[in-house]
């Protein structure tokens, strides 16, 4: 069985995230596999996977920043906020014309910052218990509230002329989007084709940044040799937080559940702290309070990736 670490997968359109998940256990021979962060099946790019111990990194990692590149049309709506949905409204005639690159800019300007954004409807927000995709399958229909984002950085790469379907005249916005967890590219994609006043949605989705993590490193699921590629808790965690290399009797205190004192150290911040062993290993994650620090959660020691 592999150990514990985690996966960098560069998703191929038309899988589910699940569908990735189910191949990586069968691969890693193991079934503690989770992700951090769910794609679309039209959306490709950076997907994290935790194996073993390490999915309890995960809950860390999905709500750290992300970042996306993507196409936007304005011209048309869809029920789904994407290509995968069906048409809902076109533009009224004459109006895609009437839309220059400079309002597409100043409308792109308008959603970028602290926004409040309401979720596509086919998202998996639960309601009442169950996923908001469900229902509108289930024929219900459904209204999310809205909630509050960051759009830090929306940037225009591309405005070009397109044709849509039945020779529609549309406009495709390639763009880059750096946003907090919990942002729908798609949703953007739809308020500013409401803003212009002629509908849109999102053609194309590509994550290319998930905090720390980037595409550049991921491979496909086809193919990869998961010890190969599997990045250890240690180094993962490293990546995440500020690292504290620990004694060796520190280490067995924390693996028996007990504080730590550390002497030198100045008043803890809250936010946790990677304790590594001398021998290398991911002993947990642990958060000072004074000059002690306590556990958050740990992770087993017979889990070392042999990557």
């Amino acid at each position: 069985m592999t150990g514990s670490g985690i996966l960098l997968v560069d998703k191929q359109g038309g899988w589910t995230s699940h569908d990735v998940v189910a191949r990586t256990r069968r691969l890693a021979g193991t079934r503690k596999v989770g992700h951090a962060g769910t794609l679309d099946p039209m959306a490709t790019g950076l997907l994290i996977l935790g194996l073993n111990s390490s999915t309890r990194l995960l809950t860390y990692i999905v709500g750290t920043d992300k970042e996306y590149l993507a196409t936007i049309r304005l011209g048309l709506s869809t029920s789904t906020d994407d290509a995968e949905g069906d048409p809902v409204a076109a533009a009224p005639e004459g109006a895609v014309e009437a839309v220059t690159d400079e309002t597409v800019r100043a409308g792109i300007a308008r959603l970028t910052g602290e926004i409040e954004q309401i979720p596509s409807a086919v998202s998996a927000i639960k309601v009442d218990g169950k996923r908001a995709y469900a229902r509108v399958r289930a024929g219900e229909e459904v209204v999310l509230e809205a909630r509050p984002v960051t759009v830090s950085e929306f940037e225009v790469l591309d405005v070009r002329r397109a044709v849509a379907a039945l020779g529609a005249p549309a406009i495709d916005v390639d763009v880059r989007v750096v946003c907090s967890s919990g942002t729908y590219i798609r949703s953007l994609a739809r308020d500013l084709g409401v803003d212009l006043g002629v509908g849109g949605h999102l053609t194309a989705l590509r994550r290319t940044r998930v905090g720390p993590f980037r595409v550049e490193d991921a491979r496909p699921i086809e193919g990869l040799d998961v010890a190969e590629r599997i990045v250890p808790a240690a180094d993962a965690a490293g990546m995440l937080f500020e690292r504290f290399e620990l004694t060796e009797q520190q280490a067995i205190d924390l693996t028996h559940g007990k504080r730590i004192h550390v002497p030198d150290r100045e008043n803890g911040s809250g936010v946790p702290v990677a304790a590594i062993s001398p021998t290398g290993h991911l002993v947990g994650l642990i958060e000072f309070r004074g000059k002690e620090a306590r556990s958050l959660v740990n992770f087993p020691t017979d889990e070392i990736a042999t990557a």
